[in-house]
């Protein structure tokens, strides 16, 4: 059992994050990371599927929300999900047998997120007329494995990632929002399930923290429900911008940590 500020600390992050989050296609579980470790006391691995778990919990509230305006429709969803669930499963399973730092986690998003947010925030819209060709199907998938492997192995549903990877590949954000959290939420419940098999078998605390995990996504069904609904609300350009910012901003909470570990 978890004392009441702990419960309700994880309820609100949960519906804060997923607020701010969800319209630019991110579930938050990235966000949550640093609140359930620093904060809220989750042991490593645990934080893994527990990230895990709020995807599954928060992101049917957005789902639905995008399942109602035929965003789900895309053959871009199936495209990810042939790489992102077998990716998940190999991630849970290096995390549990090679147990990387956090810290690493911490190094590498912020060498990825960071260049890209920046680059988000300031090139030009790309009009419709004029966007790219859409990338390959099997540039998607194997993205989508990449993808996965990382959220296996950090607690990532994989839509922080995907994001700004495919708005940056030249795809609209209208597009890239509900495949990439349809992808999430498929991909965290096969990590949840690989963590719930793998502790059976192994040492130390391996499954996910379950009250912490159910009360963060309670938060965070409120809150991506209601950042669904504001997505369409909103130009493409803001959205973009949003997406760096959050990006930048994450990458550089990421150096100041590692810098004062």
């Amino acid at each position: 059992m978890i004392d009441w500020p702990t419960a309700l600390g994880a309820l609100a992050a949960g519906l804060l994050v997923a607020l701010v989050t969800t319209p630019v296609g991110v579930s938050g579980a990235v966000f949550l990371l640093p609140v359930q470790l620093d904060l809220l006391g989750i042991p490593s691995p645990a934080v893994t599927p527990t990230n895990l778990l709020f995807n599954v919990v928060a992101t049917p509230g957005a789902l639905l929300r995008h399942h109602r305006t035929g965003g789900l429709r895309s053959p871009l969803v199936p495209q990810l999900l042939v790489g992102t669930v077998p990716g998940v499963v190999v991630g849970a399973v290096v995390r549990v047998l090679a147990a990387p730092g956090v810290e690493v986690f911490r190094v590498l998003a912020a060498a990825l997120l960071l260049p890209l947010g920046l680059w988000l925030v300031v090139r030009r819209p790309v009009a419709e007329d004029r966007r790219g060709p859409a990338p390959r199907r099997t540039t998607v998938t194997l993205l989508g494995l990449g993808v996965g492997v990382i959220g296996g192995v950090y607690g990532l549903g994989g839509g922080s990632l995907l994001g700004p990877i495919l708005v940056g590949m030249g795809l609209p954000i209208a597009v890239v929002a509900p495949a990439a959290l349809a992808s999430t939420f498929v991909t965290s419940l096969a990590g949840v399930a690989t963590y719930g098999v793998l502790s059976l078998v192994s040492d130390g605390p391996v499954a996910p923290v379950w009250s912490v995990g159910l009360l963060c996504g309670l938060g965070g069904v409120v809150g991506g429900y209601v950042g669904a609904r504001l997505q369409h609300r909103l130009p493409e350009a803001g959205l973009r911008v949003m997406l760096g910012l959050l990006a930048v901003g994450l990458a550089m909470a990421y150096v100041v940590q590692v810098a004062t570990a």
